[in-house]
């Protein structure tokens, strides 16, 4: 067989191999899990594998370790998940995290009302919507796969403003960049907010992250919730703007409880991380949030194998709180400005 006839064959199995960027340790890979595309990082060294679904709202969905997933799936395989969509893994939420009630949201003294009819969102009766729009959107494009000698890592965009049915539900242009980076066993999840409108944009968004001890039943675990104050909610866990005192024992046995509470004061360290932890048996999974990640929401349901720490940019219902008064710390993104912040997992003892 000629030169010239080999090149179809070799052309086609060249495109068939996954893209991949390699180091000595680090590897970060595109490549399909289940029919779906998706972005595995991996540090060889530490036995940490991170799997990424673009089109599941750029979500990771799995956090091995020594070849045991830490981040609770909630389906048989990522296929199944994209069939059947649901929060697991480590979901983000935006433009705004948890509840947002009212059906709309004020912004400069003006209110802006959700329109369900439009297919991104759903606003029910009672006129709360929740987590968002873009907790599964295939809208995410990856923009860079890379590893080096010291981290894998993956950016992708997702460029609201292009979007009118977005638009129509959140009517600030702006852009989304997130990068999940893999170092010495640790995944940092790095967001960046691009306020592209002329007026300031409230910002509200947060992760709803799913962890789970591998070998360890929820209620012989243990967490460490590092926080000052508790967010005082109504009967539909709408925040009154009312506060008070932590009130749980450190560390909280997760035995027979159920929580679904917000906190504010976050303890940090001289590094200005705040860290949560689940733990049990020698195991123990750790989350540190970054000084502008100043909420966190720990969600236990019952019967449920996990537990969630969820870094949050304000508290539930953080732009209307505002407008009424109830609210101070409402953070915003001036016309133009750029908004960034990390959050880190890390599990020991797996």
């Amino acid at each position: 067989m000629g030169m010239k006839s080999l090149l179809p064959s070799l052309l086609a199995t060249a495109l068939a191999l996954p893209t991949m960027a390699i180091s000595q340790n680090y590897t970060a890979t595109k490549t399909q899990d289940h029919g779906v595309d998706i972005v595995r990082l991996t540090d060889k060294s530490a036995g940490v594998e991170v799997s990424i679904a673009p089109s599941i709202g750029n979500r990771a969905y799995s956090m091995t370790v020594h070849g045991k997933n830490i981040l609770h799936l909630g389906a048989a395989d990522v296929g199944k998940l994209k069939e059947r969509p649901g929060l697991s893994g480590v979901p983000f939420l935006a433009p705004f995290a948890n509840r947002m009630a009212d059906g709309g949201f004020y912004a400069n003294g003006k209110k802006y009302t959700f329109n369900s009819g439009l297919g991104t969102m759903r606003v029910p009766p009672t006129g709360i919507a929740i987590h968002g729009m873009l907790t599964t959107t295939p809208l995410w494009e990856v923009v860079e796969v890379k590893a080096d000698g010291k981290a894998a890592w993956v950016t992708a965009k997702l460029e609201f403003w292009k979007y009118p049915d977005l638009m129509a539900n959140w009517p600030f242009a702006q852009e989304y960049r997130m990068t999940y980076r893999l170092a010495g066993g640790e995944l940092e999840v790095a967001t960046t907010v691009i306020n592209l409108s002329k007026d300031p944009m409230p910002l509200a968004i947060g992760y709803h992250p799913y962890y789970t001890l591998p070998d360890v039943p929820r209620d012989e675990a243990v967490a460490h919730i590092p926080v000052k104050t508790a967010v005082v909610t109504d009967t539909r866990l709408i925040p009154t703007g009312e506060f008070k005192p932590m009130d749980l024992p450190d560390p909280t046995p997760l035995a027979g409880r159920t929580l679904d509470n917000g906190y504010t004061d976050l303890i940090r360290g001289a590094d200005g991380r705040a860290v949560f932890s689940l733990s049990g048996k020698g195991q123990k999974v750790e989350v540190g949030f970054g000084p502008k990640w100043q909420v966190a929401v720990v969600w236990e349901p019952a019967n449920q194998p996990f537990v969630c720490f969820e870094p949050m940019a304000g508290i539930t219902n953080a732009p209307n709180l505002a407008q009424d008064g109830k609210y101070k710390e409402l953070q915003t993104v001036a016309p133009g400005a750029t908004w960034k912040e990390s959050f880190w997992i890390k599990a020991t003892g797996i």
